[in-house]
């Protein structure tokens, strides 16, 4: 039983590891080694932007997401928008090319070939100093978009992300659990930056210097890739919580899910892709981010899952102990069911979180299943 019990402790050490101790190892580094981010004063300091939208079949929030970048407080003269409409069908071509402001430009990509195909098909098209990525849905604070390019008055800056609020009007678990997620990520990369950069940005409020974007394989998910490649070309990846983005959470908890997986398995793609990033003789600190925040977070449910099954036969043992750690966990997995069966409102943060750590990680699980069996997904339909 011996075996059993180093089992289950390297496995529980590995959970707490990840959603803990390398958050609290790295809040200690960062007071030690703090690198400060030399960014303007807000409103200083304006580039030319151009906002890149990739969009497919989003008639319903386009012309909104669109106005609402044209709108927003930077100087008119020094933004504009591209809509990369990915063979829509259902009328967003039409919303876009109605927009009566010559700012507005639409590339319609045919055949359908995904996100990432969209963005490289753009990038030549730009003309901004500053690349900005937007979703079909993202609705920017008036002054996102000013405290975003402001990071990159320092030169050591390649890519900002700003601040993605999950919003759950309706109350249900997977919101709320979302939203509680979010916060402790959006506090994490508040550390990582101060540690040089951060591991994972948001996908809908992020910025890149234009002359450093590099083309991506279609299969790679633009939100993880990318910055790791500007973090390959020696540039910092940094925060920014002043620019704000507000979005629903997903109430639906098989939407959540199938996102979940989506990501997850096009992350397992990229952390393959990007393997050399590992390699603490040539990124240092950022080696033990990307393992402790991005392969063991994605991991994690291997460690739960065997720290469950080796308590099992442990329990027969005898005594109180070892009953009492399964007693613990069966409850733990009790309320996320308790969660999953019921998603009325105004349940309990803590069920809405336990919920929500259960669907990342079983879709965690379902996506490294379809890694090892290699597969890949470009296209998807939008979140609802």
């Amino acid at each position: 039983m011996l075996v059993l019990d180093f089992i289950f402790w390297l496995s529980v050490a590995l959970v707490v590891y990840v959603y803990a101790g390398y958050p609290v190892i790295a809040g200690l580094l960062s007071w030690v080694f703090r690198r400060k981010v030399r960014q303007a004063e807000p409103g200083s300091f304006t580039p030319s932007v151009t906002v890149v939208i990739a969009a497919f079949n989003e008639a319903a929030h386009i012309e909104e997401t669109v106005l609402n970048k044209l709108e927003i407080d930077y100087p008119a003269e020094k933004i504009n928008v591209i809509v990369v409409s990915d063979e829509s069908e259902d009328g967003t071509d039409d919303i876009v090319n109605a927009i009566d402001d010559d700012r507005v430009q639409l590339i319609r990509q045919v055949p359908r070939a995904g996100k990432t195909s969209g963005l490289n098909l753009a990038l030549p098209e730009t003309t901004g100093e500053i690349v900005v990525f937007s979703d079909a849905n993202s609705l920017y604070q008036n002054d996102a978009l000013k405290h975003l390019v402001a990071v990159f008055a320092d030169p050591e800056v390649g890519y900002v992300t700003g601040r993605m609020v999950y919003k759950a009007p309706d109350g249900s678990p997977t919101g709320e659990g979302c939203s509680t997620y979010m916060n402790y990520e959006n506090k994490l990369r508040s550390i990582e930056t101060d540690l040089g950069s951060i591991v994972g940005v948001d996908g809908g409020v992020d910025a890149i210097r234009r002359e450093i974007y590099t083309p991506m394989n279609a299969d790679q998910l633009p939100d993880f890739v990318q910055p790791l490649t500007v973090r390959e070309q020696g540039y910092r990846v940094v925060y920014q919580p002043a620019a704000l983005l507000y979005e629903d959470a997903l109430a639906d908890t098989s939407d959540e899910f199938r996102m979940r997986v989506r990501v997850g398995l096009r992350a397992f793609h990229a952390l393959k892709d990007k393997s050399n990033l590992l390699n603490p003789f040539s990124f240092g600190i950022f080696s033990w981010q990307l393992l402790s925040h991005k392969v063991l977070r994605y991991l994690a449910f291997l460690f739960m899952a065997l720290a469950f099954a080796v308590n099992i036969p442990l329990a027969f043992e005898g005594g109180f102990f070892w009953p009492g750690i399964m007693a613990a966990q069966v409850l733990f997995y009790l309320t996320a069911i308790l969660g999953h069966a019921t998603r009325t409102k105004n349940m309990p943060a803590i069920v809405g979180l336990v919920y929500y750590l259960c669907v990342l990680n079983v879709a965690s699980a379902r996506a490294w299943v379809q890694f090892l069996r290699g597969r890949k997904q470009v296209i998807w339909k939008p979140r609802t």
